[in-house]
């Protein structure tokens, strides 16, 4: 197999894993064409429903002429909206996997074609006009609501698109060349500088840097990675620059399999919905059975004309559609998938929300559904320099780092109401920490290998530091050119709608639990 056909194939691949957007406009651009098409019908089925004799008599009119040819106009109006279900019909029977769109297409077919005679042979005596006219109505709204429901996971596909870059830094050599991510490929090196997301799965081989993994683990700290460490694909890269060879791109990186994940939870159907459409292929046949025998019996052991039989038959065929099953099973899906969105839960299994009345245990994540998913500032520690001068000192120090450590304790700073002071000579040392001048006096501030290489490090220090850093929280240190000055504690923050929402499900009966990697 060539490179060329090698790369085509990729190239479709991401594009088939990569283009959830599109997706996403698919499903949107389904719902709204049911929709549009169930207005439009809407507005034909009023004055379809004024020209019958019924509605004559309310009107205070009299029948006229025209009236019959008026229905056959409008109706093959709503007859023509409703050709999408005879594409669906046409699916079923190439699948050999019948069902209501089948029912559907042969009620709707046979009731508008022997309406249509009718009108032009009025001896017939028999139109279906307005049945199958609110059976279309019916049915394209249920359409709707369906295809609204499988819309929501096209927005969880857009929403997991977002979290790859939509360039790539790619390494030809000594030539730097920035290339569309569906064009990577295993094998290729890619340069990702601070502040960038890595295009694909890999392994840093140079460089060193601290990377934000939180799109996987929900967890907001910090991850040193350095030479033969992997890296994830949407990871962000806090600062340094590394070379990563790639070799899990498209549908088999992580975020690729998360896409092919929702992709298939997007096909789930409820149990209920299941066993409708056995249901609707089995009352398929029988309907077709019952009205072929309704036929032959009012022709053959009746004596009734075939006409009249004709009439029975379809009559059976109309009555049979499941108008019932076609609107409320997708009423309730979207209901409940809509409601689920809302409130930030993903279903990875529309059949699992029959068994939720169930449950006996909620069992929560912690970080990012208990807890912000964000680092804050928990607590400063101060060494006789007192906390409003630890914290004002490090939020200046860090104002020049773009690090998440740093930019969280100047964010605290500023809700505080410090004012920053100027620093000079700043320097970052990667992976350990930032110096600078204030006031003519050096300040460094960083973990616990900085204080060490600066000696500074000791026994009453390593006793706070550990006190400090239970429970997996994050210390960072400031300190001048002669002691330790403070603290400064980092952790994810608990929500403040959390605690409201376990007392909702205890108040509920349900019992909690927490899943958690902290010791």
């Amino acid at each position: 197999m060539d490179n060329n056909h090698q790369h085509r194939e990729h190239r479709d691949e991401m594009n088939h894993h990569g283009h959830s957007s599109h997706m996403m406009d698919g499903e949107m651009n389904s719902a709204s064409d049911f929709l549009k098409r169930f207005w439009i019908v809407s507005v034909l089925l009023i004055p379809l429903l004024l020209l019958t004799k019924t509605g004559l008599g309310v009107l205070g009119f009299s029948d006229f002429y025209l009236r019959s040819y008026l229905q056959f106009g409008i109706a093959t109006a709503i007859f023509y909206f409703a050709l999408i279900f005879f594409k669906h019909a046409r699916h079923e029977i190439k699948a050999k996997n019948y069902g209501m769109m089948t029912l559907v297409s042969l009620a709707v077919g046979a009731g508008y074609l022997f309406s249509a005679v009718s009108t032009f042979l009025p001896s017939l005596n028999a139109e279906f006009y307005i049945e199958i006219s609110t059976l279309i109505w019916v049915l394209l709204f249920g359409h709707y609501l369906e295809a609204k429901s499988g819309a929501r996971a096209g927005d969880a596909l857009n929403e997991v698109a977002k979290l790859l870059p939509k360039k790539a830094h790619l390494l030809v050599g000594n030539e730097e060349k920035d290339v569309d991510i569906f064009d990577l490929r295993e094998g290729n090196i890619v340069l990702v500088k601070p502040g960038e997301k890595v295009p694909a799965d890999g392994t840093i081989i140079a460089g060193k840097a601290n990377f934000n993994e939180s799109l996987i683990s929900g967890e907001s700290k910090p991850i040193e990675k350095q030479e033969a460490d992997r890296v994830i694909a949407g990871s962000i890269c806090l600062d340094g620059s590394v070379q990563v060879k790639l070799d899990r791109v498209g549908e088999n990186s992580t975020i690729g399999q998360i896409q092919k994940l929702i992709a298939q939870a997007k096909q789930t159907k409820p149990s209920a919905q299941s066993l409708a459409d056995k249901a609707a292929g089995i009352l398929t046949f029988t309907a077709l059975g019952v009205a072929i025998l309704t036929v032959l019996i009012w022709t053959l052991f009746v004596g009734q004309s075939f006409i009249f039989a004709l009439t029975l038959g379809i009559t059976v065929l109309v009555i049979a559609c499941p108008h019932a099953l076609g609107l409320a099973i997708p009423t309730v899906s979207t209901i409940a998938t809509t409601l689920a969105v809302k409130n930030g839960l993903f279903v990875k299994n529309l059949k699992k929300l029959e068994i939720v009345k169930d449950v006996d245990y909620v069992i929560f994540d912690k970080t990012g559904t208990l807890t912000k998913g964000e680092f804050g500032v928990t607590e400063v520690v101060d060494m006789g320099e007192g906390k409003q001068d630890v914290l004002g000192l490090s939020a200046s120090l860090e104002s020049g780092s773009s690090h998440m450590i740093g930019l969280s304790i100047v964010k605290h700073a500023k809700e505080e109401n410090l004012s920053l002071m100027r620093v000079s000579n700043f320097k970052n040392i990667a992976g350990k920490g930032v110096r600078g001048v204030i006031d003519d006096e050096k300040y460094i501030i960083g973990n616990k290998v900085l204080m060490q290489e600066n000696g500074l490090w000791g026994a009453e220090i390593e006793e706070k530091y550990t006190q400090c850093a239970k429970y997996g929280k994050t210390v960072v240190i400031l300190a001048n050119s002669k002691a330790i000055l403070g603290m400064i504690v980092l952790a994810d923050q608990i929500k403040p709608e959390s605690k409201k929402a376990i007392k909702s499900l205890h108040d509920l009966g349900l019992k909690t639990a927490m899943l958690t990697g902290d010791d």
